[in-house]
């Protein structure tokens, strides 16, 4: 039994299909935690069992973890609470739950920097941190996917890029780090969810096939979009500003200004890349599969 939180995320709804194709050639059944069932494909809820809720619920993962192998674990971002709440706090019932149950293996979605200078100063990136260490103390064997930054935050850029030309962030344009399409975060997590030979705790890199700057970015959608886009840099207390108007919690705030800043310090630029951690889709074909018909719509 392998249990799915966030399925209808942007990873969840990626990863469960996978898990769908795959499940009956492994002999696996599958349980989804899900706040809103409706949210769900009907031919998926007809596949899985449901647990209605959310799973920071105690009462909720009690029941999603009885008879459990696995677990894929992902928190969902909560701007109305501090990072510690919205990230750890919201987790502990789920590694009590763990121990209860004698759950074996867990997936989690984390971050790149662990080991780095700036990761206890990274904001949601150090919160999410706390999170594999609070999970992989439970006993479990434990893979952490360490995540760069997700090609899918340009599509909150989509508007700008279509009526401005332009798309904005906090980072020194000729910063490259590595990026990543959420797809191949849901790929590797599908294989470590049905292939379950590994034991302990461990962090699995999932970087993009290279390193790109904000200017790489804008040159590429230049080029795939067929029309100038250009790369604005914010200032993080512009950046803050914003967020604080939007109504998010101000120490959330914080936490997302400061992994910004360990970004644009080199936090994701620890890994090296290899064969293993190296992810098949590239920037322009996720372009032109994904955000160029978000832009033109």
């Amino acid at each position: 039994m392998i249990v799915i939180t966030a399925p209808t995320g942007n990873i969840g709804r990626l990863l469960l299909p996978l898990l769908l194709d795959s499940a009956p050639a492994h002999d696996e059944r599958l349980r989804v935690i899900v706040r809103d069932p409706a949210r769900l494909p009907e031919p998926v809820r007809e596949r899985v069992e449901v647990i209605t809720g959310s799973h920071g619920d105690p009462a909720v993962v009690d029941r999603a973890f009885d008879g459990a192998d696995a677990v894929f674990w992902l928190v969902p971002p909560d701007a109305s609470r501090t990072p510690d709440d919205a990230y750890r706090r919201f987790s502990v019932p789920a590694a009590r739950a763990l121990g209860v149950h004698g759950v074996g293996h867990v997936v989690g979605v984390s971050a790149l920097g662990r080991g780095t200078p700036v990761a206890g100063r990274a904001g949601l990136v150090t919160a999410t941190l706390a999170v594999d260490d609070l999970l992989a103390g439970t006993g479990v064997a434990y893979r952490a996917l360490a995540n760069p930054s997700f090609f899918e935050n340009l599509l909150e850029e989509a508007d700008s890029i279509r009526e401005r030309g332009c798309f904005t962030d906090v980072l020194d344009a000729d910063r490259k780090a590595p990026l990543v399409a959420v797809a191949d975060i849901a790929a590797v997590a599908a294989g470590l969810l049905l292939d379950r030979s590994w034991t302990g705790t461990g962090s699995v890199p999932v970087l993009g096939p290279r390193d790109l700057s904000p200017n790489d970015l804008a040159r590429i959608m230049t080029e795939r979009l067929g029309r100038p886009v250009r790369y604005e840099r914010q200032t993080f207390d512009d950046l803050r500003t914003t967020l604080v108007g939007h109504g998010l919690d101000k120490e959330f705030v914080d936490g997302i200004v400061d992994m910004k800043r360990a970004k644009d310090e080199g936090l994701d630029a620890g890994v090296t890349r290899t064969p293993e951690t190296a992810t098949p889709t590239t920037f322009e074909h996720w372009v032109t599969q994904t955000l160029k018909p978000a832009v033109l719509s």
